[in-house]
């Protein structure tokens, strides 16, 4: 019979059993575990191995550039940053909400950090989620115009539960890129949440995406279901430089 259980189990691949069909059957036999509880422990153990699977596959899909998470982020360095905002923020209600979220600060000031947390709790509680750097995103989008599937990746970036834009700063545009990027923004309006980084203040957009009419209509979309966190603190990144830098020893 043990034979016969192994051959369906493999057939139907069911991994998570097939590590602890032969734990779980001795376990029952020493300590006379009723069918149902066999039953349970070995499903449970397949609905885990699953879960698992499907966790991975999503952060491997996200293409998180970092493993940086809430609990490890340096709050204590960077003051200018509401704690208890951010923390709120792990409750995911802003993905429900549809509600944007724009990180304004210096570069390394721990924009990109607190995006990629968010965005890997998504991940981790069945969102599906990818990060871009703007440049690699906006390039994307151009490259699709040559060769047509352009409405595709549209398609796919708007089915996204949360997407990251980080560095949105003095990117080099051309008028195509401009235009597609607003439609990628006015489809996920209202609709998907989107998370961008940025070292600019909304005035400065008119400077990259110049056409003023689109930049108003793009920031009053951002703006009205939006939280914008502006960091007013220096790098992270040349503090910690700064710390490891072995001190002069007095003589």
């Amino acid at each position: 019979m043990r034979e016969k259980v192994n051959y369906f189990i493999e057939k139907l691949k069911l991994k998570g059993m097939e590590l602890r069909l032969d734990e779980t059957l001795a376990q029952a036999e020493r300590e006379g575990l009723s069918i149902d509880e066999v039953l349970y422990r070995l499903l449970h153990a397949e609905y885990e191995m699953r879960v698992n699977k499907q966790l991975e596959s999503r952060i491997t899909q996200a293409k998180l550039p970092w493993s940086w998470t809430l609990d490890t982020f340096p709050f204590e360095k960077q003051p200018s940053i509401n704690k208890t905002q951010i923390m709120g923020m792990a409750n995911l209600g802003f993905i429900k909400r549809y509600e944007n979220i724009i990180f304004i600060g210096k570069p390394g000031a721990g924009k990109t950090g607190l995006a990629l947390g968010l965005l890997r709790l998504a991940l981790m509680n069945g969102y599906r989620g990818k990060f871009y750097n703007a440049q690699d995103l906006l390039n994307e989008l151009y490259s699709s115009l040559a060769d047509r599937t352009t409405s595709r990746l549209l398609k796919k970036l708007y089915h996204y539960d949360v997407l990251v834009i980080d560095e949105l700063g003095y990117l080099t545009l051309n008028n195509e890129q401009i235009n597609i990027f607003f439609k990628l923004i006015d489809m996920r309006y209202q609709k998907k949440p989107t998370i961008i980084t940025t070292n600019l203040d909304y005035p400065e957009w008119y400077g990259v995406f110049k056409q003023k009419e689109l930049v108003d209509a793009m920031l009053d979309r951002f703006k009205h279901f939006c939280t914008t966190i502006r960091i007013e603190g220096d790098s992270l990144r040349q503090a910690q430089e700064d710390n490891e830098k072995p001190k002069d020893k007095k003589r």
